[in-house]
């Protein structure tokens, strides 16, 4: 499973970790069944605490990304309907295309940009 730390990343290491996961998931890379590493295997390719990948874990089982199987490892869920509604999920593209906006970036190259990287996050979709 390749998930990249980042040092300079303002985000928590956790954080990263569950991220990863998050993408891994969202490009079909890790389909709903998939057993993931445990947590020590995990902690110790990464060179984390292991209390670090056990919280990236939990977040990811919270949000029903994942299915924790004490003794048995952790998979990846099956993917349900979230119950998000519209202005949650809105609320985070717009801050980010907020700060597009505000470096001055035109209107066509954050589309160009939005549409790659929904291509790469979203290639797992049929």
């Amino acid at each position: 499973m390749l998930i990249e730390i980042r040092i300079d990343d303002a985000r928590p290491i956790y954080q990263q970790v569950a991220d990863g996961v998050r993408e891994l998931i969202a490009r079909g890379e890790l389909a709903a069944g998939t057993a993931l590493p445990p947590v020590r295997q995990l902690a110790a390719d990464l060179g984390v605490n292991l209390n670090t990948i056990a919280t990236a874990y939990r977040e990811l089982q919270k949000d029903g990304l994942i299915v924790v199987k004490h003794g048995s490892g952790s998979v990846v869920a099956e993917r349900r309907p979230t119950a998000k509604t519209q202005g949650e999920l809105v609320t985070p593209l717009r801050t980010a295309l907020m700060e597009f906006v505000l470096a001055g970036w035109s209107r066509e190259r954050i589309l160009d940009v939005v549409a790659n990287e929904l291509q790469v996050v979203a290639k797992g979709e049929k």
